[in-house]
């Protein structure tokens, strides 16, 4: 009976580590799973009906209590992130770079690429053609997360 005690602790150490350290379905998971049946199984088998009644009822009440237990111990502050971004990638953009400046592409926009405005290295998008690198250009819009250029 220790070996089938012994299956259904490793059974439930497994689903543990398949819910909080590897994500997905993995082979953790599917071995704890299977590993909890095999046990539930031999139970039945080997000691009679009433052992495996038992068996079973102790590995559901295991099984609920390790996930209880598992939620309740703040695992999941290890596992996530907790830094907030409250900004965007284009604040600079939209205070310094406008309509009408002027700047050199840095490498080839295919449709896009980097180019330099105002001393500023950007991501910028070129319309309707391609510009080889060194090229000047002008700004045509600054959209929310854009800018669009042309050759000068």
């Amino acid at each position: 009976m220790f070996w089938i005690i012994a299956l259904i602790v490793l059974g439930l150490f497994l689903l543990v580590v398949e819910f909080f350290m590897i994500p997905g379905i993995t082979i953790a998971g599917i071995g704890g799973f299977l590993i909890i049946i095999y046990s539930v199984y031999s139970a039945y088998t080997n000691y009679g009906t009433t052992a495996g009644h038992l068996t079973l009822l102790f590995t559901a009440i295991a099984s609920v209590a390790t996930l209880i237990f598992s939620l309740r111990s703040r695992t999941w502050k290890h596992v996530t992130l907790e830094t907030n971004i409250n900004s965007k990638a284009v604040d600079e953009l939209e205070n310094n770079i406008h309509p009408g400046d002027e700047g050199i592409t840095i490498s080839r926009l295919a449709p896009m690429g980097k180019a330099s405005i105002k001393g500023i290295t950007v991501e910028v998008t070129a319309i309707d053609e391609l510009v080889n690198p060194n090229t000047p250009i002008v700004v045509l819009r600054v959209e929310t997360n854009k800018i669009i250029v042309k050759p000068k």
